[in-house]
């Protein structure tokens, strides 16, 4: 099973004063989880300062994408990463079969939660998420055969979650591990 991480990390941060992909080191670390958690390939989705995140990502082997339209909110950077993952490989490779999505602003999320999610074995029909004590969260689990549907489904900062309650998603327990809450403040 070919894995792809996708790091949305396109936001404005308005409530934290700046870009998300610009706070403290959550970029860098967004990526050193994905891939240390499992992932063959990380991506990172991009907006707001990107030149400036783009610098960042030097030397972490991730590639990025940049949503044009990620004002319009998390529906966008999901829709704009998954676009991506589905285009064939650089290596000439046709897309992964399962994509990891996560949150850059998770700084509690780390790699053990990813090999939990990434445990049993998983293809292209998969949808799974992590579970917290506050109920499921990032990461998300997306088998290809889910793309389309979330993209047609996303909508504003909703992203996946739509699509999501309208379908079966098992559900992986890191309430050992982690939080998994999300920083919107500083």
């Amino acid at each position: 099973m070919t894995v792809a991480g996708l790091l949305l990390a396109a936001g404005a941060g308005r409530r934290m004063g700046t870009p998300k992909a610009l706070v403290d080191d959550w970029l860098v670390r967004g990526v050193a989880t994905l891939r240390d958690g499992g992932c063959d390939t990380v991506t990172v989705v991009l907006g707001a300062a990107v030149e400036e995140a783009v610098a960042r990502l030097e030397g972490t082997g991730a590639d990025h994408v940049v949503a044009q339209d990620w004002h319009r909110g998390m529906s966008a950077s999901l829709a704009a990463g998954l676009a991506a993952l589905g285009r064939d490989g650089r290596d000439g490779g046709g897309p992964p079969e399962v994509a990891v999505v996560s949150l850059v602003d998770l700084p509690d999320v780390g790699p053990t939660v990813l090999r939990r999610l990434l445990a049993e074995p998983r293809g292209a029909a998969t949808l799974a998420r992590a579970s917290y004590a506050d109920g499921p969260g990032h990461p998300v689990l997306l088998g290809r055969d889910h793309w389309a549907g979330v993209r047609a489904a996303a909508t504003g900062d909703r992203g996946a979650r739509d699509y999501l309650r309208s379908h079966p998603v098992e559900l992986v327990d890191c309430s050992d591990l982690a939080t998994g809450r999300d920083v919107d403040s500083r």
